[in-house]
């Protein structure tokens, strides 16, 4: 973790945005600006999956230099505030997280949590909205998002069996060639809506993507498996070619909306 007295609460990453592919990284780094402190917690908290997603910055940012496409990261912890759940979320500032009190977060008056949102939340999500725009012009048509995310192999007392899975509501332009491709490698066990619901209302894909009908999904790689820059840009060059390849379907570049698993639109 590293603390800043000048925070920027993204990162971009250039990239050919006539390509029509943007990347997202919204858990890509346990940083907090110098001003909170570490939120009350031991510094070993911070190299936990409760913090950000291990090892996702480094996939983010390799597979996009392999397709030469932009990408935006996040650069505050979910600690802070989760980028990827909507504003009324009662997680998006948590108080507990996998049996860690977070004490920073407790109590929190309704003036810091708009603060939070106000400083680094907005701008985050002004700056995706900012990218899939600025694509979607350079490239004259819907931009194909995808959203790169790690999960953690042990949670509450259950091993999860996946290396890696698919997220998705209800548009499956993305979602069922990538599991397709992905399960070709017999030595892959590859997740469906696994380990979590891809239809979350207000987060990243929900506010970006879904709401606008444009292609979309958000993969889970498991942490253990990309927890090193090595297999973490082992994970890259495997996915490079497969997102490739969805970038040339006939469909991905359409606006068509599906619409949600939550509800209405």
């Amino acid at each position: 973790m590293t603390r800043s007295t000048v925070f920027a609460p993204f990162d971009i990453v250039e990239g050919d945005r006539k390509r029509g592919i943007v990347l997202l990284a919204d858990h890509a780094r346990r940083d907090l600006p110098e001003d909170y402190g570490s939120l009350g917690l031991p510094a070993a908290e911070f190299d936990r999956h409760i913090a950000y997603d291990i090892g996702v910055e480094t996939v983010t940012r390799e597979l996009a230099v392999l397709l030469g496409v932009p990408a935006v990261l996040a650069n505050f912890s979910r600690l802070l505030i989760d980028p990827n759940r909507g504003e009324d979320d009662p997680t998006l500032i948590r108080q507990l997280y996998d049996g860690t009190v977070i004490s920073g977060n407790y109590p929190l008056a309704p003036e810091e949590r708009e603060r939070r949102i106000d400083r680094f939340y907005r701008p985050y999500h002004d700056a995706v909205g900012a990218m899939i725009a600025s694509v979607a012009q350079a490239s004259a048509s819907a931009p194909f998002i995808f959203s790169v995310h790690s999960f953690t192999q042990f949670m509450q007392g259950f091993v999860r069996p996946w290396h890696v899975g698919i997220l998705w509501d209800r548009d499956d332009r993305v979602a069922r060639p990538l599991i397709d491709m992905l399960a070709a490698d017999k030595d892959l066990v590859v997740g469906d809506n696994e380990p979590y619901d891809g239809a979350l209302r207000g987060d990243t894909m929900f506010r970006h993507a879904i709401v606008n009908g444009f292609a979309h999904a958000l993969i889970e790689i498991r942490q253990d498996l990309i927890a090193d820059r090595k297999n973490a840009g082992a994970w890259a060059e495997r996915l490079a070619p497969i997102v490739d390849a969805i970038n040339s379907r006939p469909d991905i570049h359409q606006v068509k909306r599906f619409g949600s698993r939550t509800g209405p639109l």
